[in-house]
């Protein structure tokens, strides 16, 4: 394991000019090499390649709060109240699921597919106070459950290389929190992992798994991303030039290149002159490598089905 005798201090730098208005949900694709990643806001998703810099995208036809990669190559959205699908390139996008959410109080926000395929993701008040969120998973049959409710800002998730923990953050507690998992997936035991002070963290956003076990959560408001280990300490920080940083994602050909997205939102007219890069795209090369994306209607855990 990388050791940290302190708390270490990460370089990053822009690699997309995006000047997304709220950046998020970073994916990235092993098969074509590229980076995935949703504005929230303009109801787009974006594709960057780092070996020839191109970035293009498409429409999603309505808002977009999370994408997945489909095992057959197309891409799994949560978007508006429900969920889509749609080919790599944005085309033929269709519902993936009769469900709704009918509760237009709120809207879907992060999300991300698990090790036996399924793609999990949360809804979130839209004024960001009432406990009325929830957390669902679509099956690859368009079957979908409920697994949490009483969630005011469904976020960040990810699921350990074991498949025995799952990571997930309701970002008005201030907490990233630990499930424990059985074989077949199912959410057991809830604890706190840790507890971040707003005041000087700002609040657990987004977050990623890396090979050592450790969770890399971005923290909106707070200008950073932070390292934290199993065990609930911060051994490393990556500061980043702009206010609110939304989410993370180890991308690369080795997996050793951490992205984080950003936004614009939130600020107010003199922030974004001193922010010229709020909204943009930053990598760090943070010494450790990140776990691959699982792919919707895929099980990769071992005993794992898939519907």
């Amino acid at each position: 394991m990388t050791r940290f005798a302190t708390i270490a201090e990460l370089d990053v730098e822009v690699v997309v000019a995006a000047q997304a208005s709220l950046g998020e949900g970073p994916r990235w694709d092993e098969r074509s090499q590229t980076l995935l990643f949703v504005d929230i806001d303009a109801g787009r998703v974006w594709r960057f390649d780092p070996a020839t810099g191109m970035v293009d995208g498409f429409d999603a036809d309505g808002p977009v709060a999370a994408l997945g990669l489909r095992d057959d190559g197309g891409l799994i959205l949560a978007r508006g109240l429900g969920f889509a699908a749609c080919n790599a390139s944005g085309e033929q996008i269709r519902a993936a699921s009769e469900f709704t959410v009918t509760d237009e109080r709120v809207r879907f926000n992060d999300g991300a597919v698990d090790p036996w395929g399924r793609f999990v993701a949360g809804t979130m008040d839209l004024d960001a106070r009432r406990p009325i969120g929830a957390l669902y998973q679509l099956h690859a049959d368009g079957i979908v459950e409920q697994l949490l409710t009483g969630i005011t800002i469904s976020n960040g998730i990810a699921w350990s290389s074991d498949a025995r923990a799952m990571y997930y953050v309701d970002s008005v507690t201030g907490g990233l929190d630990v499930f424990s998992l059985d074989d077949a997936g199912e959410i057991g035991r809830r604890s706190r992992v840790v507890q971040f002070d707003a005041s000087r963290d700002g609040g657990p956003d987004g977050l990623t798994l890396d090979s050592e076990g450790c969770i890399w959560v971005a923290c909106w408001g707070g200008s950073a991303v932070r390292r934290v280990t199993p065990s609930g300490r911060i051994d490393a920080i990556i500061r980043l030039p702009v206010t609110n940083v939304t989410s993370v994602a180890f991308g690369g050909r080795e997996l050793d290149e951490l992205y984080v997205t950003t936004a614009r939102s939130g600020l107010d007219d003199e922030a974004l002159r001193a922010q010229p890069h709020a909204g943009d795209v930053f990598v760090a090369r943070p010494g450790v490598t990140g776990l691959p994306s699982a792919r919707f209607g895929n099980a990769t855990q071992p005993g794992g089905l898939v519907e």
